[in-house]
Parts: C-alpha cells; sequence; structure tokens
C-alpha cells in the first residue's frame, strides 16, 4: 500500500468526522503527515492514520488486512489511546517505543498546537489544553533530535520555533 491508498483510507475512515473547531478531520491528520514527509513514507502513512485506531471503527487487524505495512500499524498503535492509561503516562510510554513514534507525536502536538486551531477555542479550554501540550513536548523533546524536531514544527507549527529555542537555551552546554 502507497501513501496516495493510505490517505484514501484515512480519509474514508474519517469521513464526516469534524476537529474541536468544526473543521474536516482529514485535515489534521494530513497536516501532521506533511510535518513528516521529510522522514519518509512510512511516517506519513502513520501520520494519515495516526487517530483512525482510536476514533474510527477500525483495527489494527483491518489495517493489517488492508494492506498497511506493518511497521506503519505499529507506529498507529504506538500513539493510540488505551483505556485507563492517563495521556501524561501515554505520552511516557510513547518515548520508550523509539524515535519514529515519538516523530509521529511531536507532529501531532504541533499541530493540536497551532496558533489558528487554538484561537477558536473557549478560553478555559484553550488555556487547559495549551498547558497540556506544553508538558508533553516537555517529554517528548527531550526524546529525540532537535533538528527532527525542527523539521516537523518549520512545516506543522513554526509558532513552536520560539519555544524549541528556548529550550535549547536552557540546556547545559
Amino acid at each position: 500500500m502507497n501513501v496516495a491508498e493510505v490517505d484514501a483510507l484515512a480519509a474514508a475512515a474519517h469521513a464526516g468526522q469534524v476537529d474541536k473547531v468544526g473543521v474536516p478531520y482529514i485535515e489534521h491528520v494530513r497536516a501532521v503527515a506533511a510535518g513528516l514527509a521529510p522522514f519518509g513514507d512510512g511516517l506519513v502513512m502513520s501520520g494519515l492514520l495516526h487517530d483512525v485506531i482510536e476514533d474510527t471503527d477500525w483495527t489494527a487487524e483491518r489495517l493489517r488486512e488492508a494492506g498497511v505495512p506493518d511497521y506503519v500499524v505499529a507506529l498507529v498503535e504506538a500513539v493510540t489511546n488505551e483505556r485507563g492509561v492517563s495521556y501524561e503516562e501515554k505520552v511516557a510510554r510513547i518515548t520508550g517505543r523509539g524515535r519514529d513514534a515519538v516523530l509521529l507525536k511531536v507532529a501531532d502536538n504541533a499541530h493540536n498546537s497551532h496558533p489558528d486551531r487554538s484561537a477558536q477555542l473557549p478560553e478555559e479550554q484553550r488555556a487547559r489544553l495549551a498547558s497540556k501540550y506544553r508538558a508533553a513536548r516537555g517529554i517528548l523533546w527531550p526524546a529525540v533530535e532537535d533538528r527532527d524536531i525542527e523539521t516537523i514544527v518549520r512545516i506543522v507549527n513554526p509558532s513552536l520555533l520560539d519555544e524549541l529555542r528556548e529550550r535549547q537555551n536552557q540546556e547545559p552546554s
């Protein structure tokens, strides 16, 4: 299965779904995938499918049966919410599942944190999510190379570049 086929699968799986601000959900997964394009087709496909197990009736087994590569399904599973696991614990677990799982979550976090998306939310929800996503970056970012984070946020959410530079300036040399 190639990227175009996975994009079509994601579009069909998320058909009719909208995000918190009413935008078709496929736009979110495509933005995440775009941020992962410099890292190869496997990560692009993972970006397109990263929410499909969590937010649709698709299962990992069904994805494999449809021809999605095992590597891609494993990455999607690595970032999928599990019942009874807090968001903070989920993020911490992702850091133990390898560089590509972390990059996938970095791209998702970057898009979820985009000012254009959050500006449309009520102030209380905006503040809560901003805090949640910043805390997640505090766990995710140290687990991968700064240059990889920069590659992703330049594409997905350039407003995070200042936060990345601030973090780099605080690191001991």
